[in-house]
């Protein structure tokens, strides 16, 4: 039963989190506006859908993983409502601070070159503004608060979003 019950948790934080975001909005968003803007000619179309598609890809797999560590390792999940309960700093978390927003912003950004869409395009640098003003007011507050000095050291030691050329230790 308990299974089930964290299985319902993480399923519920899946559908109304990163399934809006990388589906939902989307969609809206090409149905509201009609058409997608291409950026692209049909020479270079398939080269756009085949570079997104690994981003879409590359991203799938690194929220994957993080979505893995963060019930494995964090016994929480993506939410924000439902955190983990102990502090993940391995895997992508050894190289970066946000590694599952960076998994959906490659998603997102995947999405825009499948579809040639700039307002898909604009979608994805207005969902990464929203996660950097959130992360710095009230997000990484919060974990200070909850994790302390290990979370302050592992700020110190890992960069936001973009790895260091040489990791440091947290």
């Amino acid at each position: 039963m308990r299974q089930v019950l964290t299985l319902i948790r993480h399923l519920i934080a899946l559908v109304v989190l990163p399934f809006m975001v990388v589906l939902v909005i989307p969609r809206w968003l090409i149905n509201w506006y009609g058409v997608t803007t291409e950026w692209s000619s049909p020479s270079s179309s398939i080269f756009g859908h085949v570079l997104g598609g690994l981003f879409v890809l590359a991203g799938l797999s690194l929220f994957a993983w993080c979505l893995y560590l963060f019930a494995v390792r964090g016994k929480g999940t993506l939410a924000p409502w439902d955190p983990p309960t102990r502090l993940v700093v391995t895997g992508p978390y050894r190289y970066v601070r946000n590694p599952m927003i960076s998994g959906v912003l490659m998603i997102l950004a995947g999405e825009a070159l499948v579809h040639g869409s700039l307002t898909l395009g604009f979608w994805f640098l207005g969902f990464f503004l929203l996660n950097q003003v959130y992360f710095m007011i009230l997000e990484e507050p919060m974990l200070e608060r909850r994790f302390g000095e290990n979370y302050l050291a592992y700020k110190r030691a890992v960069p936001r979003w973009v790895p260091r050329l040489r990791r440091r230790e947290p």
